[in-house]
């Protein structure tokens, strides 16, 4: 079996969502890590909220960073073996990097926080927006956006599965092209409560402070290949990835492509290590021939370590 995890970005987070755990010394010294490295305590106001604050980009990104990380270590813990390949959604990308041992854990969480406060500070409240379109091709989600422009920005920014695009950009263009996909067919097409237009052009000042950021930021070939966002590649120069860091602020998330690579290299299974089972969810859709699984409890890591150690062979494909 030649397995791949992937990491979840921000949307999976919820209160409480590290208990699934349990009471787990591994998932407690990665939260306590994460805190000093920002000054604040994270484990608390994962277990106790506000779920308001839990909610915030700025405290969200670092979470579920440390959630990922976290999960990641009690897999390693529990026997778990190296994956062939790993990726993350968006944020999910750094907790993809950090398990590759491309990003150190402890310079990871800040940047993710500055990343984080730069995306919210792009866009004036209100000017921004997203929605979710289902049912519909991406070519014709990108026609209707094309469409719906009008001199401003809007954007397919997640390609999440082949007929689940997210879009992004003015608030106004959205909504135009929201009413331009419904009328091309869309099962449904919503408008999302988010608190930046994540992915699309209105995200250039941020990735510019990204940039300045991770310049600061020790970044080291992968031990473990990654498959970014930006690209679909695996890259090993520390300034090339910083580079697709950068890019990937104000670019699309193109999660479909991943997941057919991934299947492409011979990957048979791929699970979502983090709290949630969003990315699980998605896999079967996006690559046929691949099993998706969720390490989003104690009880999956151990079921998944069984496999993949009972059928090992896991040579790197990029």
């Amino acid at each position: 079996m030649k397995f791949a995890l992937v990491f979840p970005g921000q949307g999976s987070q919820s209160l409480g969502m590290m208990g699934a755990y349990g009471d787990n010394s591994v998932i407690r010294e990665t939260f306590d890590e994460a805190s000093q490295a920002l000054g604040r305590d994270l484990w608390q106001l994962v277990t106790s909220g506000p779920a308001e604050a839990l909610n915030q980009t700025v405290n969200t990104q670092p979470l579920m960073l440390t959630a990922g990380i976290a999960a990641y270590r009690l897999w390693l813990a529990q026997g778990g073996p190296r994956p062939a390949l790993v990726a993350g959604h968006s944020l999910g990308e750094y907790s993809a990097l950090v398990a590759a041992e491309a990003i150190p854990f402890r310079q990871a969480v800040p940047l993710v926080e500055l990343r984080a406060k730069a995306m919210q500070e792009a866009v004036a409240a209100g000017e921004g927006a997203m929605a979710a379109i289902l049912g519909l091709a991406s070519a014709l989600v990108q026609e209707a956006c094309a469409e719906s422009a009008q001199g401003q920005v809007v954007e397919a920014v997640n390609f999440n599965s082949p007929e689940q695009t997210v879009i992004a950009g003015h608030a106004a263009a959205v909504q135009r092209a929201v009413d331009s996909c419904k009328a091309k067919g869309a099962k449904r097409a919503m408008l999302l409560a988010v608190s930046a237009p994540f992915h699309c052009a209105l995200m250039q000042p941020a990735a510019q402070k990204l940039k300045l950021g991770l310049a600061k930021v020790a970044v080291s070939r992968p031990v473990i290949p990654v498959l970014n966002n930006a690209d679909v590649v695996c890259l090993l120069d520390p300034e090339q990835i910083r580079d697709s860091l950068v890019r990937q602020a104000a670019s699309p998330v193109r999660w479909v492509e991943i997941m057919q690579t991934m299947a492409a290299q011979g990957v048979t299974h791929i699970y979502e290590c983090g709290p949630g089972k969003v990315l699980a969810g998605l896999i079967k859709r996006c690559a046929d021939g691949v099993t998706g699984g969720a390490l989003a409890d104690l009880a999956g890591i151990n079921a998944a370590v069984t496999a993949v150690t009972a059928d090992h062979s896991q040579e790197q494909p990029c």
